[in-house]
Formats: structure tokens, sequence, C-alpha cells
């Protein structure tokens, strides 16, 4: 099957989509903590729904996984569990620098670092990328899309500016520009490392495909690898927040212990690559019925969606980049400014901007025009890229 650029923006915006949307789940699940809550939908998210749909969906997966080697399911794994560690950091970026800033610095370094990092490591980025007007212009949408992360971190400092010196103590009580940028830094790079974990499962992709997989549900086998290496970091991560707040009760109890944290004193886990609308993040309702009994069925229903929710961001990303062709490392900008995209819509929904000024509105209205900008102009040099690869490859049989 040839590449279909347009086909691949589109399945890559219902990545996006997915990210931006996967929280909206978890406002249902009420008297459980963070930890508890994230556990449970890391579950599926990285375990029960890539082992199933990769095992559903492609041919001879634990053969395929044998036949691997072992460098590559090692980085895979390695990158996975590295680009956990961007989690862990993401917390203390917004702490630092606040919601706005520490975001759109977060995602900057992200974007770049995830699309990029890739084609150097192949050594493609000279042969293929600066030396042929297609990647020239992918390289154009990559910047495009950058501006767009500024002007979306822009919007947010814009709004934080006309809150009150209560509301700004209140959301940035650490404030320390420094040693955010730092955080922030080590943050985004770690992030990307998502994107490594792709590019060192091409081995695997290979063999699945040797297999009979097709083309299209290629990268499966990959991500069960890889989401098993971010599953290990969470999981330590949560398992300790569950000793240190006593709260690993909750799995099984239908009655709640104690104090459960509210949304300001919960930890902030998810990786630049979630982002989700902050509306969304924050507006979980934390009760349930006056008499502290715990719907625990539904809790596990609702972290389940969550989760699932949060695997096919990834599932249509790896469908998506069987279809950018030669620049699939490109995929990974398609993919940050879809997330931005739809989470800025969700804010918007939810009323996240309601009463902000007019120059603030402008600032997100110009971060979905510039961020659909970005992803159009991709979409662009990917299709140029496959048209002139496809003339090539005519001639050549002509000769």
């Amino acid at each position: 099957m040839g590449a279909n650029p347009l086909l691949g923006v589109f399945l890559h915006w219902l990545g996006g989509l997915a990210s931006a949307s996967f929280y909206v789940p978890y406002r249902g699940v009420k008297r459980w903590a963070w930890e508890t809550y994230w556990l449970v939908g890391g579950v599926f998210s990285w375990i029960i729904v890539p082992w199933f749909l990769a095992g559903f969906m492609t041919r001879d997966l634990i053969a395929v996984l044998h036949e691997a080697p072992t460098s590559s399911l090692a980085w895979t794994y390695i990158f996975g569990v590295l680009w956990g560690l961007g989690g862990l950091t993401f917390g203390l970026t917004m702490r630092f620098l606040g919601m706005s800033l520490g975001m759109a610095v977060a995602l900057g370094y992200t974007a770049v670092f995830g699309t990029l990092m890739p084609p150097i490591f192949r050594g493609q980025f000279v042969s293929e990328v600066l030396s042929t007007r297609s990647g020239i212009i992918i390289l154009i949408g990559v910047a495009v899309c950058v501006a767009g992360i500024i002007f979306a971190g822009s919007a947010g400092i814009s709004k934080e500016r006309e809150m009150s010196e209560e509301e700004k103590r209140a959301a940035i009580k650490e404030f320390d520009l420094k040693r955010g940028l730092l955080v922030a830094t080590f943050c985004g790079i770690m992030s990307a490392c998502f994107a490594y974990g792709l590019a060192a499962g091409d081995p695997i992709k290979q063999i699945t495909l040797r297999h009979g997989t097709s083309t299209l549900w290629q990268g499966l086998p990959v991500l069960v690898v890889l989401l098993a290496g971010g599953f290990t970091t969470n999981f330590i991560w949560c398992l300790i927040l569950n000793i240190r707040n006593r709260t690993g009760y909750q799995y099984l109890s239908l009655i709640t212990r104690g104090h459960i944290p509210t949304i300001s004193e919960e930890p902030i886990i998810e990786t630049a690559t979630d982002a989700p609308a902050v509306e969304i993040a924050v507006d979980r309702k934390e009760h349930g019925d006056d008499n502290g009994r715990v719907p625990i069925v539904a809790n596990y229903l609702f972290s389940a969606l969550a989760g699932t929710t949060w695997y096919f961001q990834f599932f249509f990303y790896t469908m998506g980049e069987t279809q950018m062709g030669r620049f699939k490392f490109s995929s990974w900008t398609l993919h940050m400014a879809s997330i931005i995209i739809f989470s800025t819509l969700w804010g918007i929904a939810l009323k996240e901007w309601k009463g902000a000024s007019m120059r603030t509105r402008l600032l997100v209205a110009c971060t979905l025009i510039v961020l659909v900008g970005s992803t159009i102009i991709v979409g662009y040099g990917n299709y140029l890229g496959a048209t002139t690869t496809t003339s090539a490859s005519k001639q050549g049989g002509v000769r």
C-alpha cells in the first residue's frame, strides 16, 4: 500500500482528538486518589489494550517479539521508561512556570526534539530532509507548529496577567524561571523519547510485516514494548504514592477512609504528549454519596474508558505514520499540533476562556489557525515527497 499523506494527517488528527479527550471519563471517578485512578487507567492504556489490539490486528505477535533483535526490544523499552520520566517532571514544570508557560516550553521542546532527532539518528536528515524541496517544506511546517505553541503559551500568559494578585499567587506559588526552564527542558526531551522509541522499533515493524501483518498495523507490536516501559515508570510512582498517602486500599474498598486529596493537592504526572485542556484536568468531581461509599464499579469503568481513549492516540499515530512515506518523522509534529488544537477546542467548549480579554481571545484564535496551518504545510510536504518517490519509481520502471 502506497503512502497517502492526506489520510495520514486525518489519522493524526484522530490521535490528537483521543489525547485531548482522554481525561473526560476521569471526571466521573469519585472518592479515589489520583494515583489510584491513574494506575487503573494505565493498566488499560499500557498493558491490556495494547496487547489485545496487537494480538487481534497483527500476525503471530509472540513470535514476532521473540524474533525481534534484543537491541531493538531493549531500546524501545528504555525509551518508554524515559518517556515516563518526562511525566514525573511535568508536574514540576507546571509548579515552577505555571500551566501556560510551562506547557508551552515543554511542548516546544517535545515537538522539536521528537520530530528532528529520529532522522538525525538515522543519518537521513541532510540527505533526505535538507537536500529536498519536500523536506524543507516539512521543516517549515515544524517551525510553524512551534510558532503555534508559542501563541498557545502567550494566550495562557495573557489570561494569567488578567487574574488578580491572589489568583496569580494561588496558580503559581513557587514560580522560579531559571529552575523551571531547566526542568521544562528535561521534561520536553524525555517526553520526546516516545518518538525515539517508535524509531527504535523499526526492526520489529519489518518482522511483523514479513509475518503477513498489514502495513497499517505494523506499529502495534512496537507499542506493546514501548508502553511496557511507560507502565514501569508510572507503576513505580503510583505505588510510591499509594504507600505514602495510604490509598492502596482504594482498589478494593467500598468505603472511603480518611482524607481524599483534592485536585490542587494531587500530583501531575501526565507528560507533555497528553496535554489535556486545563478545565478537563481540573474539573473532576471529588465526592461520592453522603455515606462515604465508593462507586467502585463505576470508577473502574470510567478509568478503563479513559485509559482506552488514551491508548487510541498512539493507535491512530502508528496508523498515520505508515501513510507519511519516507518523511514519517513529521508524524510527531502532526501529533503535537493535533493535541493542542483539540485541547484548545475542549477549553473553549468548557468555557476556559470565558471572560478573557479580546487580546487573549485573538491569541487563542491565532493558536488554532497557525497549528491547523502547520498540519497543512507538513501534509503538503509529505504529499510532494510521495509524488516525487512515485515519479522516480515509474521512471526507474521505464528504464
